[in-house]
């Protein structure tokens, strides 16, 4: 009785092992590279973080007229914080 119960033991055992084997080889095989003709059935999004393309800006140098003058600069006058009139 000793013996069967140990073979039992011994074959019941090994299918949990076997599983983890199988289970560990699923997850790291490499996956198989796809061909060039198949299509990918619609399941390809377009990538929502990019942006339209923007226009180049104009090109300088040479090729092209003189940069644009800097805006002219407007200075106002600040009140002083000590200096409160209300009368």
């Amino acid at each position: 009785m000793e013996v069967t119960t140990f073979i039992w033991m011994f074959l019941v055992l090994k299918i949990p092992v076997l599983a983890a084997f199988a289970l560990i080889w699923w997850a790291i095989k490499e996956p198989e590279p796809a061909t060039d003709g198949e299509e990918d059935g619609g399941s390809r999004r377009p990538d929502p973080h990019r942006g339209p393309h923007l226009p180049r800006p104009p090109r300088r140098g040479p090729h092209a007229g003189l940069p644009l003058p800097s805006p002219k600069r407007v200075r106002t006058t600040a009140a002083s914080p000590g200096r409160h009139t209300t009368r």
